[in-house]
C-alpha cells in the first residue's frame, strides 16, 4: 500500500512531468475520475481539465520545478503539504500548501489550494 507521502510525491511529480502523454496517465492513475482542484487562480473538474491545467502552469513557467516541502501531515483520508516553485537551484518564487482528500481507494478526490508567496506585480 502506497503512503501518503508517496502520493504527496507522485502529485508533485505530474506537476513537474513535461511529456503530455506520461503527465495525463499520472493524471488519471493519481485522481479520482470526479475529481476537483481548486486554489485562488485555477479551478478544474475531473481529470481533463486538472491535466490542462498543469500544462498551463508549465507553460506559463517554463523551467521552474515543484519541490515537495517538509513533512506531510495526514489524518483519516485528508492531507496537507507544503510545496514551492521556482527555478532548478535557485530560491523559489512561489510557496504554498495543498490539501487533498482522498477517495476510498487511495486517489485524490479534491485538491484545495493556497498561496503563502506570490511574486509581486510588476
Amino acid at each position: 500500500m502506497r503512503t501518503i507521502e508517496d502520493l504527496a510525491q507522485r502529485y508533485i511529480d505530474a506537476w513537474n512531468e513535461g511529456d503530455p502523454t506520461v503527465r495525463r496517465a499520472a493524471v488519471e492513475a493519481l485522481f479520482s475520475d470526479d475529481a476537483s482542484f481548486v486554489d485562488p487562480l485555477a479551478v478544474a473538474d475531473g481529470t481533463e481539465a486538472i491535466d490542462a491545467t498543469i500544462a498551463a502552469v508549465q507553460g506559463q513557467f517554463p523551467g521552474f520545478v515543484f519541490r515537495l516541502v517538509g513533512p506531510v501531515d495526514a489524518h483519516h483520508d485528508q492531507a496537507r503539504f507544503r510545496w514551492e516553485l521556482g527555478p532548478v537551484d535557485e530560491e523559489a518564487l512561489i510557496v504554498g500548501f495543498d490539501v487533498v482528500v482522498t477517495d476510498g481507494a487511495g486517489r485524490i478526490q479534491k485538491v484545495l489550494g493556497f498561496f503563502d508567496k506570490v511574486p509581486a506585480a510588476a
